[in-house]
């Protein structure tokens, strides 16, 4: 794979469906009652990996690729699988499946890919050992492989560390299988598709502030559910419009949560010209097209509340500074040091390998825009919003920029390359 800068982009796409929502489309429809619906669903493969996992605990589903259908089986319709699952590359199946694993009568192993084997699960492993599960990490690192012995669970109420959508979703499908009600507080409010989604499904669910509550033994009913656009995988495209001259693009159905929509916020406060247009509520999710066109970007501070809405979105949004002026300084990203790779370090390596002036700290980054790049050799390090991200840093580069790995991708965008030469001009 390699990309130059030839281009401008001009035309309008749909970026494929939420990576996020549809994972919990699965893992919601399987314990529902009755058959769940699912269109747009991400054909990526961590919520493929999601689906696998509950085929081996005893859940029927078909994939028709435009239509995912769920045969739930209850609260308490899962079954022992014969062997590990495999959650390949995902921490949103590895955490949110082990809140629901606690609440059973049985043990599971789970396992990933190396990157999986990499990343911390004392986060959810401390608060579902509270609540009465025990967790053996195998190589006695508490990272994957581990293995979950459930069973009767106690509500608690949870004071998190950190503020993260996963560890979150753990605690309150664990407090589905409690004798009383589960409390999560967070020390800023992160993504709420669980809470939403839940609730539509028919558990009762509360939020106030950064605390989310949930009661026992609800009454869940399958659903039919339309995934947005996932606005982690526009955010490419806002940052392919946004910095590469004489370009406009229009970004269709793309779920503009609140919990999730930094990178628009990001975007405005770099000055970018960007637009939401048809603003609507799709499965209870806000839903807008967005427009974006080239624009004259500045530096920003990006930080505080903001970042756990757009934890996902920083090194694009790196790449982005790179090409506006002045200096954008990144603060409170610890979490990005956890990712599919650290991603403050390798963000750091690519980019000064293209010429760009950038200084990793410990919870961020700053960067100095305005310095022209080149194209270099991207280190993806298996990270799928690496590869990505520099992809779009290459389109706007100086030369040729070609990848270790560049199908990558295919974790949650396998169309990305194809979807950028449609908008090729």
């Amino acid at each position: 794979m390699e990309i130059t800068n030839n281009y401008t982009f001009h035309g309008e796409l749909s970026v494929p469906g939420d990576k996020s929502i549809s994972h919990r489309s699965i893992m919601f429809g399987a314990i529902a009652d009755g058959l769940t619906e699912v269109t747009n669903f991400l054909q990526g493969a961590d919520c493929l990996s999601t689906i696998s996992c509950f085929r081996n605990l005893g859940i029927e589903i078909e994939n028709n690729r435009d239509k995912i259908l769920i045969h739930g089986k209850g609260l308490h319709g899962l079954h022992a699988s014969d062997h590990t699952l495999d959650v390949g590359n995902s921490g949103t199946t590895t955490r949110l499946i082990s809140g629901i694993l606690a609440g059973q009568p049985f043990q599971t192993t789970l396992n990933g890919d190396a990157s999986i084997q990499k990343r911390p699960m004392k986060r959810i492993f401390t608060p579902l050992s509270a609540m009465g599960a025990r967790f053996e990490s195998l190589n006695a690192n508490d990272c994957a492989p581990f293995t979950i012995y459930g069973g009767q669970l106690h509500g608690i109420h949870y004071d998190s560390p950190v503020s993260s959508a996963q560890v979150k979703s753990a605690v309150l499908l664990a407090g589905l299988y409690a004798d009383g009600r589960t409390s999560v507080t967070e020390p800023v409010l992160s993504r709420n598709h669980t809470e939403l989604m839940l609730s539509g499904f028919g558990a009762k669910i509360t939020s106030s502030g950064t605390t989310a509550s949930i009661e026992p033994e609800p009454n869940l009913n399958g659903q039919q559910i339309q995934v947005p656009g996932d606005i982690s995988s526009a955010a490419y495209f806002i940052a392919l419009g946004l910095i590469t001259p004489n370009s406009e693009i229009l970004i269709k159905n793309v779920g503009v949560n609140p919990t999730r929509d930094g990178i628009i916020q990001a975007a405005l406060a770099m000055g970018g010209n960007l637009t939401l247009l048809n603003q609507r509520t799709v499965s209870g999710e806000p839903v807008a097209d967005i427009l974006v066109k080239s624009s004259s970007l500045h530096g920003a501070s990006i930080g505080g509340d903001l970042i756990p809405t757009l934890i996902d979105e920083l090194p694009v949004i790196a790449v982005m500074a790179a090409f506006a002026n002045g200096t954008t300084t990144i603060t409170d990203a610890q979490e990005l040091r956890v990712k599919e790779s650290d991603r403050i370090a390798v963000v750091t390596e690519n980019l000064s390998a293209m010429g760009g002036n950038i200084t990793p700290t410990e919870d961020g980054m700053i960067i100095q825009g305005g310095v022209p790049l080149h194209g270099a050799y991207i280190h993806t390090y298996l990270d799928h919003r690496i590869a990505m991200s520099f992809a779009i840093a290459g389109l706007n580069a100086d030369g040729n920029t070609t990848f270790d790995d560049p199908n990558v991708v295919t974790i949650s965008y396998p169309s990305f390359f194809e979807d950028i030469e449609k908008l090729t001009r």
